[in-house]
C-alpha cells in the first residue's frame, strides 16, 4: 500500500522510479486501491523497494501493514500544509495591498507559504528532474522558483498554495471513490456463528468457516458467507448485492450470499463457498480490478500527456527567448510570461479527467448489482447500438408453468387438475413436474396411480381409482383415436400462443373409446420485467433488439410479441447463433446477453458480452458485464450510464483543453498574472473532478 498515491501524476513518478531498477520485472499500480505490486527477482529485496517510494515523497507499507494509518496521517498533514500555505498567503497579501508590512516581513510569510503548499510536490518535481521526464509537478516548480527569481514572492506563494489546494482536492475526490469501495468490504461481518455437532452456537472468524459447515444467522443480522438455507424462512435483504429493493423471502433450499441482511426470522445456513470466494468478495476484487483495464479515453489522455508536458517546456522557453532575441522585447517581461505559460499549461484536469469518471461509473454500478469489467466495457457499453438476447433463462424463467387448465366435457376442474397431477407424479419430465407443482399450488393431492406405462416421446397411462387414464401430447392423442374437430381447434390455438398441451383423458379399453376430459397449457413464463426492460432499451436508442434461441421459432416468435422484441430467430445452434451476432455486429456496436455458459461462445463474439445469474463463477470470470440479478432492467441502466459517462469524459477533456488553449492565447497578448493563471488552472480540475463524481449518484 502507498500512502500519497493520489494521482495518475504519482502512478507515473511510480512507474519512472521502479521499472528501470535491475531485477524489476513487472509492476502494477492499481490508483482505486492505492496499492503497487512489483515482480521482481530475488536479489530485490522489499525493504529497498519500500525505499525508493519513500524518496518520491510517496510512503509505502508491505501487504498486511498499518497502512490506513499512515494514509490518514499524510492527509491530515497534507491539508494542515495546505491550510497554513493559505492563511500565510493571505496574511502577506492583506500587508502588502494595506501598505503596512515590512519587505522582510512579507517576503518571510510568502516564503512560508511557498514551503507548506509545495511540501509534497517538491519532491515529486525532484525525481522527475532527476529522471529526466518532466510533468506537472515540475512545471510548477519552476514557475514558484521564477517568481522568486524575479521578485514575485507574492505570486510565487499563491501559486504554491493554489497548487496544492488543487492537488489536496484531487486526492480528495479519489479517496471518496475509495470508500465507495471499501463500503463494500464492510458488508460482511467478520466472524460467523459456527452450528456444531451437538454443540452450541460457537463465534469464530469467517476465514476458519469451510464449505459444508452450518452456521446460524439470527434476526437482524448481516449473513457471513455464502450458503443455502437448510433451516428456518426470513425475508433477507439484497439490495447490496442484486440492487433489490424489497426483501425477498429464503426457506430452505434457497440460495442467500455474504454481506445480505436477515429479517424477522433465524436462518440455518449450509456454507457453500469459502470467505474469499463468496460473491461480495469477488464483486469488490472485480472492481478493483477493473481499473487496471484502461478505457480508450484514458489511454489517449495518457499518451498526450507523455507528449504534451515536455512539449509546453520547448515552448516556454521559446516565449522566453524568442520575443527578446528577434523582437527586442524586455527580458523580464517574456520571463514572466514564460511563468504564466508553464502554470496554465499544467494538464492537471485533463489527466485526471478519466479515471475519476471511470471509477465512480464502475463504482456506481457495483452498488446497483451489475459488475462492468474495466473503463474499456464502460465506454462500449455506451456505443451498443444493437443487442442479441437468449430466451431460455433471460427473457423466460427457466422452468415450464401451468398457464392454464381447459376442462373439456364438463369436467370439473379440481378433478381434472387431481388426475393430471396423479398421472405426472410417476414422471419426471419438466411438463409433469410443472403439473404437479401447480396441482400443489391449487391445494390439490395427488391420488396413487397403479399400472403405470411410459411412452417414450408421447405420455403415460395409468390406473386411477380403478379407471384407465392417460396424459400425453398432441402426437398421442392422435394415436389413441381421441382427437375431435372441436378438440383440434383448440389445440391450435393454444399451440399458437407457444404453449406445450398436455391432454388428459379416459384411456379406451374394452372397446370403449377414450374420452378426453381436459387440457393443460404449460410455456416457460416471460419474466415480469421483461417488457419494460425492452421499453426502456428502445428509449436509449437501442435497436435492433434480437432474440437468438435454440427452441422452435414458432415459440420464440410468441416470446417476441409478448416481449416487444423486434427481431426473433428459433432453432438455432451454438454457431448459428455466432453468425446472427456477427451480422448484427455489422450494423454497430453490439451486446449479447445470455446465461454465461451455454451462451459462451455468442457471448464471446459479441462487442460486450453481458451475463445474466447470480454469479456463477464462469459468469463473473468470462463476462465483460455480469447482472447480479436476473434483472434485464439492469442492461438499460449500464448502457444509459455508459453512455453518460462517455459524455462526461468527452465534455471534460475538451473543456480542460479550451481552458488551456483561451488562457495560453491571453498569455502571449500579455493579460493574466501567474495568480490568475493557477486559480483557473485549479477551477478547471475542481470542475472536472465535480463533474466525473456525479456517476456516483447516477440512479
Amino acid at each position: 500500500m502507498v500512502a500519497g498515491l493520489d494521482c495518475p501524476q504519482e502512478v507515473a513518478i511510480l512507474r519512472r522510479v521502479l521499472e528501470p531498477l535491475p531485477g524489476v520485472e513487472a509492476m502494477e499500480v492499481n490508483l482505486v486501491e492505492g496499492s503497487v505490486s512489483v515482480e521482481h527477482r530475488p536479489e530485490v529485496t522489499r525493504d529497498h523497494l519500500i525505499r525508493v517510494i519513500g524518496e518520491t515523497g510517496m510512503r509505502a507499507t508491505p501487504p498486511g501493514g498499518d497502512e490506513n494509518p499512515e494514509a490518514a496521517t499524510a492527509r491530515r498533514v497534507r491539508w494542515a500544509l495546505v491550510t497554513l500555505s493559505g492563511v500565510l498567503t493571505g496574511l502577506g497579501l492583506a500587508l502588502q495591498w494595506s501598505g503596512t508590512g515590512e519587505a522582510a516581513v512579507l517576503r518571510l510569510l510568502f516564503a512560508g507559504a511557498i514551503v507548506s503548499g509545495g511540501w509534497f510536490i517538491f519532491p515529486k518535481a525532484w525525481q522527475a528532474l532527476r529522471v529526466f521526464s518532466p510533468d506537472m509537478n515540475l512545471l510548477m516548480t519552476l514557475a514558484v522558483a521564477g517568481a522568486m527569481g524575479i521578485g514575485q514572492w507574492s505570486e510565487g506563494a499563491a501559486v504554491a498554495f493554489l497548487f496544492g489546494l488543487s492537488e489536496s482536492l484531487e486526492a480528495f475526490s479519489l479517496q471518496r471513490a475509495r470508500r465507495a469501495i471499501a463500503s463494500l468490504l464492510e458488508l460482511a461481518p467478520a466472524t460467523a456463528w459456527v452450528l456444531g455437532e451437538g454443540t452450541a452456537p460457537h463465534e469464530v472468524p469467517v476465514e476458519a468457516v469451510a464449505p459444508g459447515q452450518r452456521v446460524i444467522v439470527r434476526p437482524g443480522g448481516r449473513v457471513p458467507l455464502d450458503g443455502v438455507v437448510e433451516e428456518g424462512s426470513s425475508h433477507v435483504n439484497q439490495a447490496s448485492i442484486t440492487g433489490e429493493s424489497l426483501p425477498v423471502l429464503r426457506e430452505p433450499g434457497d440460495g442467500v450470499y455474504a454481506g445480505t441482511i436477515n429479517g424477522e426470522g433465524t436462518l440455518h445456513l449450509r456454507v457453500s463457498r469459502p470467505s474469499g470466494e463468496t460473491l461480495l468478495a469477488r464483486i469488490i476484487r472485480l472492481v478493483g480490478e477493473a481499473q487496471a483495464r484502461k478505457a480508450p479515453s484514458e489511454q489517449f489522455v495518457d499518451r498526450f500527456a507523455r507528449v504534451y508536458t515536455p512539449a509546453v517546456l520547448g515552448v516556454a522557453l521559446l516565449v522566453f527567448l524568442l520575443p527578446p532575441l528577434v523582437a527586442g522585447g524586455a527580458w523580464g517581461v517574456w520571463f514572466y510570461r514564460a511563468l504564466v505559460l508553464l502554470v496554465i499549461a499544467c494538464p492537471c484536469a485533463l489527466v485526471i479527467a478519466t479515471p475519476v469518471s471511470i471509477v465512480s461509473g464502475l463504482t456506481a454500478m457495483a452498488r446497483r448489482g451489475v459488475l462492468i469489467k474495466g473503463g474499456a466495457t464502460l465506454e462500449m457499453l455506451g456505443r451498443v447500438r444493437a443487442l442479441a438476447l437468449d430466451k431460455t433463462g433471460t427473457l423466460t424463467e427457466g422452468r415450464p408453468r401451468v398457464q392454464e387448465v381447459i376442462p373439456v366435457a364438463g369436467t370439473d376442474p379440481r378433478e381434472l387438475l387431481r388426475i393430471g397431477a396423479s398421472l405426472a407424479a410417476m414422471s419426471d419430465h419438466p411438463l409433469s413436474q410443472a403439473i404437479v407443482a401447480h396441482a400443489a399450488e391449487a391445494g390439490v393431492e395427488a391420488a396413487p396411480a397403479e399400472g403405470h406405462r411410459a411412452s417414450r416421446g408421447r405420455g403415460v397411462e395409468a390406473a386411477l381409482d380403478g379407471h384407465p387414464y392417460f396424459a400425453g401430447n398432441h402426437r398421442y392423442a392422435h394415436e389413441l383415436g381421441v382427437c375431435t374437430p372441436e378438440l383440434e381447434l383448440k389445440l391450435e390455438a393454444i399451440e399458437a400462443q407457444a404453449r406445450s398441451v398436455v391432454i388428459v383423458g379416459h384411456q379406451p379399453h374394452d372397446g370403449c373409446a377414450g374420452e378426453v376430459l381436459g387440457i393443460f397449457a404449460v410455456s416457460d413464463s416471460l419474466r415480469e420485467n421483461v417488457p419494460p426492460a425492452i421499453a426502456a432499451l428502445h428509449r436509449a436508442g437501442v435497436a435492433p433488439v434480437v432474440i437468438l434461441s435454440g427452441d422452435n421459432q414458432q415459440t420464440v416468435d410468441a416470446i417476441a410479441r409478448q416481449a416487444g422484441i423486434d427481431q426473433a430467430y428459433g432453432d438455432l445452434l451454438p454457431d448459428e447463433k455466432i453468425g446472427r451476432v456477427e451480422r448484427l455486429m455489422e450494423t454497430g456496436v453490439t451486446g449479447m446477453v445470455g446465461d454465461g455458459i451455454n451462451d459462451a461462445p455468442a457471448l464471446a463474439t459479441a462487442h460486450v458480452g453481458i451475463a445474466m445469474g447470480t454469479g456463477t463463477d464462469a459468469a463473473l470470470e468470462n463476462a465483460d458485464v455480469t447482472l447480479v440479478r436476473n434483472d434485464l432492467t439492469r442492461v438499460a441502466g449500464a448502457i444509459a450510464l455508459g453512455r453518460r459517462a462517455a459524455g462526461i469524459i468527452r465534455f471534460n477533456i475538451v473543456f480542460a483543453l479550451a481552458v488551456k488553449a483561451l488562457f495560453l492565447a491571453l498569455v502571449l497578448a500579455g493579460y493574466p498574472s501567474l495568480w490568475m493563471a493557477i486559480a483557473a488552472d485549479t477551477g478547471a480540475t475542481l470542475l472536472v473532478i465535480a463533474n466525473a463524481l456525479r456517476l456516483l449518484r447516477v440512479e
